[in-house]
């Protein structure tokens, strides 16, 4: 064993005295978070040989990053320091009396409502039934106008006569204009991707194009659904049929917003059921003419006024800095809405009620907003946006479930590194539900803004591998929904929420 000096000893009693001293202060369960606690240190570590008469203990920390670990080990203090409450939430949100609430409040929302299309009469009563309803609950309330697209589909059909007769399931897709009155009767041409297409360009000049594309996943097998019509449109089809965006059919179209590209003519487009999609394939296989009459009654109508639904709990301490919770009141129009997004709306007003039923009032203000016209791309919330974002700086935490409320399994976050270290400690608070996992890349169409500006921004993962076979369909129902898994997702929703908007310093940017 090696003697040490008393230089040497001089040298560790500093140092462990620090680590002691460091680990005190880091112990109260509120304490502050520093400004730039992440920030590495400006100091260089050195080799050079100290000089024990100019010996000088704040070096210490300089060699060892001793301020970086002090500022974690505060943030984990006082984050910790939050345990009792989330399990309070967690315990009544799960177990008592707030158990199966928000399935509860959805049941009755979508049986009373239905399904609720932009621009419908049907999105009106739904945004004054849930004002009325968040009221009556005890909450702030009030309603922010915008404008929104109104797209209505009308009566629509389509029928294989060749190579035989059939009848062919269909749903518009949004902002699509409609056939003729007589409608369009055409031959068919299948292919398999834009490519194929492009290949085949030629054989394309007054047909009705067939997609039929295989499910890969919505963010790149939506492209089809997206720009298929105009992709059609620029080689001389007189109409697109688009196998559904679903990896699973039981005979189900799945609907959804399509965009027209400009400078390219406006053609009819619907999707087709997975079923029938692959059965013009095999036809086109074996060199089978096919031929379609397809009929549509789709039309857009000058844009409708609606409301962004706001509920708020007001924070005491510093009421303009907002933590904000959302899912969108719009669903598409057919089925109830329930897991598009009637699951995310819900939870998101159910988190404010757990709050509130506790007793408990954060520092900053929790806000959730119900969004009008997320399925024709996000309207309302990016004219929220644009009406909120001279306050940026006042955003904490935007949060959006648009994902289903199914079993849910972590938390998904886009933000700073600073802000994701605060995260990793919330997160952990949700050890009673299992679901202590923070993944990167928050998400959700109607938040998107407020993340590319700098804002934080938090979505929910859940168990969703079911989620694409109702989605924009009739099957989105209540009977896809599950009472406990949406409690679960509540008690993740409100507990999240309530931390961030109460910890002394905000997350930082």
């Amino acid at each position: 064993m090696m003697m040490m000096t008393r230089e040497g000893e001089q040298f560790f009693l500093h140092f462990l005295l620090f680590v002691v001293l460091s680990s005190l202060c880091a112990c109260h369960p509120h304490s502050a978070l520093r400004n730039g606690s992440t920030a590495a240190s400006n100091h260089t570590a050195r080799n050079d040989y100290v000089d024990p008469g100019r010996y000088e203990p704040m070096t210490i920390p300089s060699l060892l990053s001793l301020d970086h670990f002090e500022d974690d080990s505060r943030v984990a203090a006082e984050v910790a320091g939050y345990a009792d409450v989330a399990k309070k939430i967690i315990e009544l949100a799960v177990y008592g009396a707030a158990r199966n609430r928000s399935y509860g409040r959805l049941a009755d929302f979508t049986d009373t409502i239905g399904n609720r299309i932009s621009g419908s009469h049907n999105l009106e009563m739904a945004i004054k039934y849930m004002a009325n309803a968040m009221t009556q609950d005890g909450l702030d309330v009030h309603l922010e106008p915008v404008k929104i697209p109104h797209w209505v589909r009308g009566e629509e059909s389509a029928e294989m006569t060749l190579p035989r007769a059939k009848s062919l399931a269909i749903l518009g897709l949004g902002s699509s204009v409609g056939t003729p009155p007589e409608g369009i009767e055409a031959e068919v041409l299948v292919v398999e991707c834009f490519e194929e297409l492009k290949r085949r360009a030629s054989e394309a000049v007054g047909k009705i194009v067939v997609f039929n594309q295989p499910f890969v996943s919505y963010g790149e097998t939506g492209k089809y659904r997206f720009v298929g019509a105009s992709e059609a449109s620029k080689v001389g089809a007189v109409a697109c049929l688009i196998r559904s965006i679903t990896p699973f059919s039981i005979n189900s179209p799945h609907t959804g917003w399509q965009d027209y590209q400009d400078g390219v003519k406006h053609i009819p487009a619907a999707c087709i059921t997975v079923e029938d999609a692959e059965l013009m394939w095999r036809f086109a296989q074996r060199e089978q003419k096919i031929v379609v009459r397809l009929k549509m009654g789709a039309k857009t109508l000058p844009d409708a006024d609606s409301f962004n639904t706001v509920a708020e709990i007001k924070g005491w301490q510093y009421p303009e800095q907002v933590v904000l919770l959302s899912g969108h009141l719009d669903s598409w129009d057919v089925g109830q809405g329930a897991m598009d997004d009637g699951g995310g709306a819900m939870i998101s007003w159910e988190a404010l009620s757990l709050i509130k039923d506790l007793g408990l009032r954060p520092r900053r203000t929790l806000r959730t907003v119900l969004w009008t016209a997320e399925e024709p791309g996000g309207v309302g919330a990016q004219q929220y946006f644009d009406l909120h974002k001279a306050n940026l700086s006042n955003f904490d935490l935007v949060m959006e479930s648009d994902l289903g409320t199914f079993t849910p399994l972590a938390l998904k976050f886009t933000g700073s590194d600073a802000a994701r270290k605060v995260m990793e400690e919330v997160v952990k608070l949700l050890a009673p539900i299992n679901t202590t996992k923070l993944e990167t890349e928050g998400e959700g169409t109607d938040i998107s803004s407020w993340i590319k500006a700098g804002v934080p921004g938090a979505s929910l993962h859940v168990e969703d591998s079911r989620y694409f076979w109702f989605h924009h369909s009739e099957g989105d129902t209540m009977t896809v929904q599950d009472p406990k898994e949406m409690s679960l997702c509540s008690a993740l929703w409100a507990t999240v929420a309530y931390v961030v908007a109460d910890l002394q310093d905000m997350l930082p940017k």
